[in-house]
């Protein structure tokens, strides 16, 4: 099914761009991982939310998302691995799926961490970002799990069941990858393993590696005051813009991107 909007981010900027999407009655598609996976989840206390003192992130993020579900918005529980755009639909790889919109809204957060040594020497030659997607080509091979998220083990299980010999590393604070042509080892915490190949399981990708051509300053996506990013009918709000990464900053710029990316895709004519 293809949407106006397509929203890549289930937290506080995510929730509030689909929520207003659907306020102006178009159709929007929330791909988000887990919200227990959210760092705001593990807040204890908010108390500069203006009218909502006192509440724990999980309090928070349950009802904002249940307010954003019960205007209509659709929500996919994943990752968003690739985007290309095509006429006038953007067309978003997730898991090994693809879903269609008319704009986009990045609202997946602010990265974290850096590309490790070999990573973007070896994407696509024994290194992957999908298990899901690309686990079949490694059966009966020994591979390397790196992991960041809870849902990163039972993608590790899936590559088990496939018939790979895992070896999983849990979030690991520094790694890299060797290999000549391909994938020959990977290193965590000072052990080197020899793998085939290396699945880094991320709460999402750096959003110039999904957008290529994306414009980013000093590590965050570009915007103007309607939060338009330099490419046609991509919007982005939240802390992928930048700071106060505060709650009530990313619900207003949620709030205009919503608006706007359903402004463009009413003027791209309905999904089809």
């Amino acid at each position: 099914m293809a949407y106006d909007v397509i929203v890549l981010g289930g937290g506080p900027a995510g929730l509030s761009a689909a929520l207003n999407v659907r306020a102006r009655g178009r159709t929007a598609l929330v791909v988000s991982n887990p919200l227990s996976e959210n760092p705001l989840w593990r807040a204890e206390r908010i108390d500069n939310c203006l009218g909502l003192p006192g509440l724990s992130g999980e309090e928070l993020l349950t009802a904002l998302h249940h307010h954003a579900a019960a205007s209509g918005a659709e929500f996919r529980e994943g990752r968003a691995l690739s985007a290309l755009r095509s006429g006038e639909s953007w067309y978003i790889g997730v898991g090994d799926d693809m879903v269609q919109g008319r704009a986009v809204v990045l609202a997946a957060g602010a990265v974290r961490g850096k590309k490790l040594p070999g990573e973007a020497e070896l994407l696509g030659r024994g290194l992957s970002y999908c298990a899901t997607c690309d686990g079949m080509l490694f059966r009966g091979k020994r591979v390397a799990v790196l992991g960041w998220t809870p849902s990163a083990k039972k993608e590790a299980e899936f590559l088990e069941g496939i018939g790979c010999r895992v070896v999983y590393f849990d979030r690991p604070k520094d790694g890299s990858i060797q290999g000549r042509e391909r994938v020959e080892s990977v290193t965590c915490g000072g052990v080197t393993e020899a793998v085939e190949g290396v699945f880094l399981l991320r709460p999402a990708m750096a959003p110039g590696d999904l957008l290529p051509g994306l414009a980013v300053e000093n590590g965050f996506v570009a915007v103007d005051r309607e939060m338009r990013t330099n490419l046609p009918g991509v919007f982005a709000a939240g802390d992928c813009t930048g700071g106060p990464l505060q709650v009530s900053k990313a619900l207003g710029e949620g709030q205009v991107a919503g608006q706007k990316a359903a402004a463009f895709a009413a003027r791209s004519g309905p999904a089809e």
